[in-house]
């Protein structure tokens, strides 16, 4: 049987674990913060020792056999809820964000589990590891991948109908390739638009139809982003 000491010491170690990987999220005002990640990481370690050692006492019977990883596999599928939780469809920017938050959240259940079972150094590297590629791995993934995968976008804000069929007919009249259009109806009676572009269409087409669009009677603001700049203030 598994000593008290023992028990405060795999549990606060995946409690510290586990907030290691949630202070990098908290920072980042996810959903699933520093709390949320300790207690994931916990309550896998606590899931881990009963399924190791809560039932001692009923395996002294010759009939009865235990798999002692069996809740520690429930643990690694039902952690699953947790992370839907945190994965959000941003309409406006027509992307889903939240699923490194929710991988986060998986991993830091499997450390749990490890710290549990009393795998401390295997729980420790996994920790390392894991906050490298949340930490440190980002500014690299946002210079060589993101960047990349940003299409070119305008959005409009309207005050009505006239003003939407001014703006399609501006956008036929330039002849970009189109990937989708998105059109918004706000409380206060205003239609915001949200055109993306194919990667292929230049900052220098997107620029000379916003200057275009500036013209339309009923246009609000407008603003717009090239496929490797941020976005660029309303006009």
């Amino acid at each position: 049987m598994i000593q008290p000491h023992e028990i405060l010491i795999r549990l606060l170690l995946a409690a510290f674990l586990g907030g290691v990987i949630g202070v990098n999220r908290g920072r980042l005002e996810w959903a699933a913060g520093l709390r949320t990640h300790m207690l994931v990481s916990v309550g896998a370690a606590l899931a881990m020792i009963v399924s190791a050692f809560g039932f001692a006492d009923v395996l002294t019977r010759p009939d009865i056999v235990l798999d002692p990883s069996r809740i520690a596999a429930q643990v690694i599928s039902g952690v699953g809820f947790l992370g839907a939780g945190t994965i959000l469809f941003l309409q406006r920017e027509q992307v889903i964000r939240g699923l490194t938050t929710a991988a986060g959240l998986w991993a830091v259940s499997a450390i749990g589990l490890a710290a549990g079972s009393g795998l401390f150094l295997a729980a420790t590297i996994a920790t390392a590891v894991i906050w490298v590629i949340l930490a440190l791995l980002k500014p690299i993934e946002r210079r060589f991948i993101q960047t990349r995968n940003r299409r070119p976008r305008v959005s409009a804000r309207l005050g009505g109908a006239p003003a939407l069929a001014a703006v399609e007919e501006v956008l036929s009249r330039h002849h970009l390739a189109t990937f989708k259009i998105i059109l918004r109806r706000q409380d206060s009676g205003e239609d915001i638009v949200d055109i993306l572009f194919e990667r292929s269409v230049r900052n220098e087409q997107i620029a000379t139809l916003v200057d275009s669009l500036r013209q339309v009677e009923g246009l609000r603001s407008v603003s717009y982003a090239g496929a490797d700049e941020a976005r660029m203030p309303p006009a």
